[in-house]
């Protein structure tokens, strides 16, 4: 089996993916260094793979003015495979693609290219395409690279689709996962029915993205009776999500206990206590508070408080924290110290930074 074989196959049984945020220095300018520790760090605190190019990383470095696309997936494949070789420990490489069918194409094509294994593919942007219009879109980038499938909220520039819309994506051959980050309970059951009442329902990984309800997506084993009468299960393999960009070792830790009580008759009142904990923290993050103005911020705050990054520069000036939101990480780190890695990051910061 080759290394992207292997990926896949850690793709498919579920793995801890942070989402990657972007490095930048006091001139907005892209710090190739930090980026480097910043991945390090996610590598050793057990992460199974990384998602670069996504929203975390700022849509931006598309832009020609700013020309962070192709650099930042170069360095993220150099850094993944000088940790795999070191390790002997296969990364699960996701690169985000966005825009008009022609332009995620071309974006497939270049993580092809610097050896990712897939593409997250991004509904956001595109008023005019209809559900059929993102069908055929997707058949198209997965012609280049195998395609995680990617329902997002919203407010943060997503859609609701329907149901009829989750079947066609299930029905096409090279898409290996989704993501459900719609936060919402009702249309993330639409897509897990679908999938798990799909013919390639096996061959489909579903990934949670709510970061509002993290613990209890990857808790919950969901049953749907088909038109035999026979029972179809479905879950949540693993997690790709911005809040596993911040206490990621943490993030780890938990996923390996989760995985223990899947489709068992009891399951710990405490891991719903720690649930609501969980998402607590990530309303401190993400600004739930500001409709999530402040989210990439945010994440670059816990970071920086930690000396992953130097600041919280945006590439947007205008983006940064909104009023109160430091003092509501102050408020989550007091209330929750468990839920923080500041001691292994302390431990190894020196190291990640050579």
């Amino acid at each position: 089996m080759n290394r992207h074989q292997t990926a896949l196959q850690l793709l498919h049984e579920g793995t801890v993916i942070p989402a990657l945020p972007l490095a930048l220095d006091a001139e907005r300018r892209f710090d190739p260094a930090r980026e480097r520790t910043l991945l390090r760090y996610y590598f050793d605190a057990g992460a199974g793979g990384i998602a670069a190019a996504v929203h975390t990383t700022q849509f931006a470095i598309r832009d020609p003015k700013v020309g962070l696309f192709e650099p930042l997936l170069a360095l993220v494949s150099e850094e993944a495979g000088r940790y795999e070789e070191q390790s002997g420990r296969a990364l699960v490489r996701i690169a985000g693609a966005c825009g008009e069918t022609a332009q995620a194409v071309r974006e497939a094509e270049l993580a092809r290219e610097y050896g990712f294994d897939a593409v997250l593919l991004s509904p956001g942007g595109l008023p005019g395409y209809t559900e059929d219009d993102f069908v055929e879109r997707t058949r198209a980038v997965a012609e280049v690279l195998p395609v995680v499938g990617f329902y997002l909220q919203p407010s943060v520039g997503g859609r609701v689709f329907s149901y009829d819309y989750w079947q066609k994506i299930c029905a096409i051959e090279n898409v290996v996962a989704i993501k459900s980050a719609p936060f919402n309970r009702y249309q993330t059951l639409e897509l897990v029915r679908a999938a798990a009442l799909s013919p390639r329902s096996g061959e489909i990984a579903l990934y949670t993205g709510n970061d509002d309800n993290i613990v209890v997506d990857l808790l919950t084993e969901y049953a749907f009776s088909d038109e035999n009468g026979q029972i179809r299960r479905k879950g949540f393999a693993g997690g790709l999500l911005g809040h596993w960009a911040v206490w990621t070792r943490r993030a780890a830790e938990l996923f390996e206990e989760l995985k223990q009580y899947r489709g068992r008759a009891e399951i710990p009142s405490e891991l719903l206590t720690r649930a609501a904990q969980v998402t607590d923290c990530n309303s401190a993050f993400f600004d739930t508070a500001h409709s999530f103005a402040g989210c990439i911020a945010g994440v670059h705050e816990v970071l920086r408080r930690q000396g992953l990054l130097e600041g919280i520069w945006c590439l947007d000036p205008e983006e940064g924290l909104s009023p109160g939101q430091a003092e509501e990480i102050d408020r989550v780190y007091r209330m929750y110290p468990d839920l923080n890695d500041d001691a292994f990051v302390r431990e190894n910061l020196a190291r990640w930074a050579e």
